[in-house]
């Protein structure tokens, strides 16, 4: 299934669209759901969009299914039915997803590709989690695994594929290992981005659509920053 990338008067990428389904490139920056910070959410400039797209006049339905932190860009999921939410948060919940990111890491690990098992604590106090190497008290098994798939200059850009899906489960481990991603104050990182984000992205997800009952991939391009343009050149 080829995938069309169209851009919008909402400023939002889509990446896919039918009558149940909705896929969207997130930026760094943007919040999936409303928040404490009462930004406007990506739900709600979506339905927006749909809206007038379909000169909707009543309230548009869209279901959140998965989630991306706010630092983060990439692909993530909507439903635009009920019927669709329920079976998508069904395959998200048992697993039944794929799901690549790429992250631009300094320094480099140690091996060139390894699986990563840890046991995440989370801090809410400090919405944060972290790695430990045993299991501890209230921790989660997490499990990753991570390629290097080019050296740059001063960063090395890694392909991880997730196993499950804990709380800031990529950047928890890796600051474990000492990879710390670019911009990510918060797990080792020394300076921010200029945007606020981090060069975490989530790459590629592969889903069963949830009418179709087909599988679908969807690969979300990185955006137009120095850094990502240096490994589209090379």
């Amino acid at each position: 299934m080829s995938i069309k990338i169209r851009t919008n008067p909402e400023n939002i990428q889509v990446l896919y669209e039918d009558n149940h389904v909705i896929v969207i490139n997130k930026r760094c920056g943007d919040i999936v759901q409303g928040d404490q910070t009462g930004d406007e959410p990506l739900s709600d400039v979506i339905k927006k969009y749909i809206a007038k797209k379909y000169n909707k006049p009543g309230a548009v339905f869209l279901g959140v299914v998965h989630r991306l932190d706010r630092p983060t860009s990439g692909v993530i999921v909507f439903a635009r039915t009920s019927k669709a939410l329920t079976r998508l948060n069904k395959a998200f919940a048992e697993k039944e997803t794929q799901k690549t990111y790429w992250a631009m890491v300094s320094p480099p690990p140690t091996a060139q590709t390894a699986t990563l098992i840890h046991f995440l604590k989370r801090n809410t106090k400090q919405n944060k989690s972290y790695a430990h190497d045993k299991e501890v008290p209230e921790s989660k098994k997490a499990s990753l695994t991570y390629t290097v798939l080019q050296k740059l200059d001063r960063f090395t850009l890694l392909e991880i594929d997730l196993h499950t899906g804990r709380h800031h489960q990529i950047r928890a481990q890796l600051h474990k290992i000492g990879c710390f991603i670019k911009g990510d104050l918060k797990y080792g990182s020394k300076r921010s981005n200029p945007d606020g984000g981090i060069h975490l992205h989530a790459r590629k997800l592969t889903f069963i659509h949830p009418t179709k009952k087909e599988p679908l991939t969807i690969t979300a391009p990185v955006s137009n920053d120095v850094l990502w343009n240096a490994i589209q050149k090379s």
